[in-house]
């Protein structure tokens, strides 16, 4: 007797013979049946729904689960008086979240240095003792920000838009941050921490004479003072803060975060990195909900 092959469970053919095997109808309401009538054996039908033993890959729904899944950058702004910290928040939010720090001030400088055709235009301006018109401005911030490891990171831009024109020219461009942040310090502590500011020449460190002293008598002789950094200079140049200030806070009302600038920077810190995390997780929990969503369709 020629040997049998195994066929599904309780079928027996000879190796000879060619099993007969069911085409699947595409009928969504139609059942495959496999007979299992076997010589003298009792007969039986196991029948199977196709749609319970295969579906077909819902692409629609497999793109929105990808899309839930991916990493959304974050966006954020910051903005605060001269001397409000806004140097040492940014660098400690750069460490902590892995943003990209931008500020526009270092990035026009680059350009320039760069020789690029932002900076040449640039140049142009301010060798005629002319401010940089926002519209060139807006186009090195925009293009920093389309870089690959902006667009990865996200993005932290300082001290940037400083007026309505320029934050109207980003809105415009769809760039538009997921927080805002506006450090809040008293005029008193602004204009101490201004005047008694110090510059080593050689070096480039900024000093404080009452919170950050330098080193050693050597560095102390060759310390220098900005030119504006006087009581009077600082308190004109905080009056055209709180003018522009004013003007961009009203577009970003509804992202504002204001911390208190007055306590120490551990602190300030304290209060920027539960507000980040915050919407961190708000997003995550976004995310999850989206993901489960396009699960369940």
């Amino acid at each position: 007797m020629a040997a049998s092959l195994s066929y599904f469970s309780g079928v027996s053919l000879s190796a000879t013979e060619k099993p007969s095997i069911p085409s699947l109808s595409t009928s969504h309401n139609r059942r495959v049946c496999f007979s299992n009538s076997s010589r003298n054996k009792q007969k039986h039908h196991d029948c199977v729904s196709l749609s319970s033993r295969w579906k077909p890959p819902c692409t629609a729904r497999a793109i929105k689960i990808v899309a839930a899944a991916q990493k959304k950058s974050l966006k954020v702004m910051i903005a605060g008086a001269p001397a409000s910290g806004k140097g040492t928040q940014c660098e400690l939010i750069k460490n902590k979240f892995g943003l990209v720090h931008i500020s526009a001030g270092d990035l026009l400088r680059a350009e320039i240095a760069t020789g690029s055709e932002n900076g040449k235009k640039a140049k142009e301006f301010m060798e005629k003792g002319m401010l940089v018109p926002d519209e060139i401005v807006v186009m090195m911030v925009k293009e920093r920000l389309m870089k690959p490891d902006v667009e990865q990171n996200g993005w932290l831009l300082d001290g940037y838009p400083r007026s309505l024109s320029q934050a109207m020219a980003l809105e415009n461009l769809g760039i538009r941050p997921d927080v805002f942040i506006l450090l809040e310090v008293s005029d008193e502590l602004l204009v101490e921490r201004v005047v008694g500011r110090r510059l080593d020449p050689v070096t480039g460190k900024i000093y404080h004479l009452k919170y950050s002293p330098p080193e050693n008598e050597e560095i102390s002789s060759r310390l220098t003072q900005r030119f504006d950094d006087t009581e009077e200079k600082v308190k004109l140049r905080l009056k055209t803060h709180y003018q522009n200030v004013e003007s961009v806070i009203s577009l970003y009302e509804s992202v504002m975060f204001k911390v208190n600038g007055d306590v120490s920077k551990e602190e300030v810190f304290a209060e920027i990195d539960k507000g980040i995390s915050a919407i961190l997780e708000n997003e995550r929990t976004v995310d999850s909900a989206s993901m489960a969503a396009g699960v369940a369709q």
